[in-house]
């Protein structure tokens, strides 16, 4: 479908500093405050959730010129197949409590909002382009206090070093704020679910800001366990899960997920299946060699209740995240070999302590082995830390976020 760029209609609406108290009871859920009904009125409910053919029309409408590439859910049955998957989880619930509030990134036309508000969800949509607020505000005011909508981009939330900036750019901690959404104990319940497909272009660098601000607490993470469900490309989700043993694909970033997260695969559609704003009319699929590559993959990441111990904190957090992709840098490594160049002589010592064979190669370990590996390390008067200051520096300044 080839997209031309009209222009813009509308003028960007900006969340005022002031919340309604709906809005602020539902996600807070205060206590001792009278609680009004948070679905819609009956004259309205359930909701008219456009077909493909309007969605498309509606993307061609709001198209910008030039666009950045971006993908819609337009078909109504994948929408309810998301939902349907968003309310599955591994993890018993208690009866009775209120469920997550849902915060949808790059709603579009709506097709998928529609479709959660039906299915009694309570959403914040996030929406960049300020062309689809309107419809977007016009569909909140016929709800009692179920939908919120801001101008914002939530995968350029925290951006460093742009100084001043307007939206939807901006900092989670005042979208949060706003929101009267407050930061919760870690091992709490999830506090907040994050729906939306991953921008193409930036989709590795992206994996690596939200792995960098989970180890950290920072960004999203200030406010608790925040529970990723997002489409990525089939090549990343396989990165993502890799195991031991496959050199092409188990990288750091596999370990540091499958660390820090309950990495599940809620389900798999082929690119077909999205709306695009290409201006080629063509699905734009990323190029793969190595891997296939022929879906988008919505997974569920879950932060770990248990990431977080005495020697492993935020604090020191950058320092296993190093580690981890100095020891990937070549997979077929002996590790002992690697820790004898951090401390002299000692890597055969600490093997032995945490039960791990001497012949071991760093492409050999398991995720939670190299958790254990660097708590062990932090916990040994043996191993400092002054091997990593310099490549720090050049590690952290070499990822364009």
């Amino acid at each position: 479908m080839v997209v031309t760029a009209p222009g813009l209609s509308g003028r960007p609406l900006v969340l005022a500093g002031a919340v309604s108290s709906v809005v602020w009871r539902a996600v807070r859920g205060l206590a001792g405050q009278s609680q009004r009904r948070l679905c819609p009125t009956d004259a309205c409910f359930p909701l008219r959730v456009p077909e493909a053919d309007e969605a498309a029309r509606a993307v061609l409408e709001h198209a910008r010129a030039p666009p950045p590439l971006r993908r819609f859910i337009a078909c109504p049955d994948l929408a309810r197949t998301v939902v349907s998957r968003l309310g599955s989880s591994s993890v018993m619930e208690p009866v009775g409590r209120r469920p997550p509030v849902v915060l949808e990134c790059e709603p579009g036309p709506g097709i998928l909002t529609r479709t959660l508000l039906n299915a009694g969800s309570r959403v914040i949509a996030l929406e960049s382009n300020n062309a689809f607020l309107p419809d977007l505000e016009s569909l909140k005011k016929k709800l009692d206090g179920q939908l919120e909508v801001v101008h914002c981009d939530f995968f350029r939330l925290d951006p460093i070093g742009l100084g001043p900036m307007r939206p939807p750019v901006m900092y989670s901690e005042r979208l949060f704020e706003n929101l009267g959404i407050p930061p919760v104990l870690w091992t709490a319940d999830i506090p907040l679910k994050v729906v939306g497909i991953v921008p193409q272009k930036r989709e590795r660098n992206l994996l690596w800001k939200l792995i960098y601000a989970l180890y950290e607490r920072g960004s999203v993470y200030k406010y608790g366990r925040i529970e990723l469900n997002l489409f990525v490309s089939e090549k990343e989700y396989k990165t993502l899960v890799a195991k031991p043993g496959d050199a092409r694909i188990y990288q750091p970033l596999s370990v540091l997920w499958q660390t820090a997260c309950d990495v599940q695969l809620l389900h798999m559609e082929p690119w077909s299946s999205f709306l695009t704003n290409s201006k080629s009319g063509g699905l734009s699929i990323p190029k793969s060699v190595v891997l296939k590559n022929d879906h988008l993959c919505l997974i569920r990441m879950t932060p770990r209740k248990n990431l977080f111990t005495d020697s492993l904190t935020a604090t020191n957090s950058h320092v296993f995240i190093l580690m981890v992709k100095q020891c990937l840098a070549k997979c077929r490594t002996k590790l002992v070999d690697k820790l004898n160049l951090w401390s002299f002589e000692s890597g055969k010592k600490l093997l032995r302590q945490i039960e791990i064979p001497e012949d071991i190669t760093t492409g050999s370990l398991y995720p939670e082995e190299y958790k254990c590996l660097f708590e062990a390390m932090e916990q040994s008067k043996e191993f400092d830390q002054s091997w990593l200051y310099e490549d720090s520096i050049e590690d952290n300044s070499a990822i364009n976020f």
